[in-house]
């Protein structure tokens, strides 16, 4: 079942792990397209994977030395771009989000990381027709509401016959708005901001920068 999942040497043991989570996770009509699995240069033994289907992008990070799977998932539509980074020992590949969050993998060996940059803007391909196909459709629908408008408009413009005056109501007393308080800041989005910036300065690998990120979003 998962040979498919090996033609660029990934980690058996790895695959069929994620294969397995990834089975029950799946959606109606969401199918695997592809799985990446990162290669540490000394110690492998808990590899982070990246897993494309035909609806997202799952990143899973391994916890409590490999007894479990954690993930955090993006799907087509709220994804900005794709980048992969190629350094002297294996690639980086990254996500970006409309909402502006960013998490990505390293060490993944570079024909990985090339296929997984490959299939991803195969995807965002057909997800931006998609998305301009929706924009049609709704462009079409907003005219037929401005015709619409405009024929309710001309009805209403017709002389209308008088009416007799209908009594003004007593007036009804309306106590004053309470005034609420102004909502506190969302406390996970800036502590994530405040990882973000960490990880930007440098401050924190990339592993550390996404095992954090799971664990907030964990969380939620």
């Amino acid at each position: 079942m998962i040979d498919k999942f090996l033609t660029e040497e990934q980690d058996p043991k790895a695959v069929e792990k994620v294969y397995s989570r990834l089975n029950d996770l799946l959606t109606t009509g969401e199918e695997i397209i592809y799985i990446a699995v990162q290669k540490k240069p000394i110690v492998n033994l808990f590899p982070d994977c990246v897993a494309l289907t035909n609806k997202r992008i799952l990143i899973f990070t391994p916890g409590n030395l490999g007894l479990t799977l954690k993930f955090v998932d993006f799907v087509w539509k709220d994804i900005i771009d794709v980048f992969t980074k190629e350094e002297i020992i294996g690639a980086i590949f990254s996500v970006r989000t409309t909402n502006g969050a960013e998490m990505g993998v390293d060490y993944l060996p570079k024909v990985q990381a090339r296929k997984l940059y490959q299939y991803a803007q195969e995807r965002k391909e057909a997800e931006r027709e998609a998305r301009r196909l929706r924009d049609l459709e709704e462009k079409r629908a907003e005219s037929g509401a401005v015709q619409f408008d405009n024929a309710a408009r001309a009805i209403a413009q017709q002389p209308i016959a008088p009416v007799a005056p209908i009594p003004e109501p007593e007036p009804v007393h309306i106590p004053a708005p309470v005034v609420q308080e102004a909502p506190k800041p969302d406390e996970l989005t800036e502590k994530l901001k405040k990882l973000k910036m960490l990880f930007d300065n440098g401050l924190i690998s990339q592993e550390e920068y996404n095992h954090k990120k799971l664990d907030l979003l964990s969380d939620l």
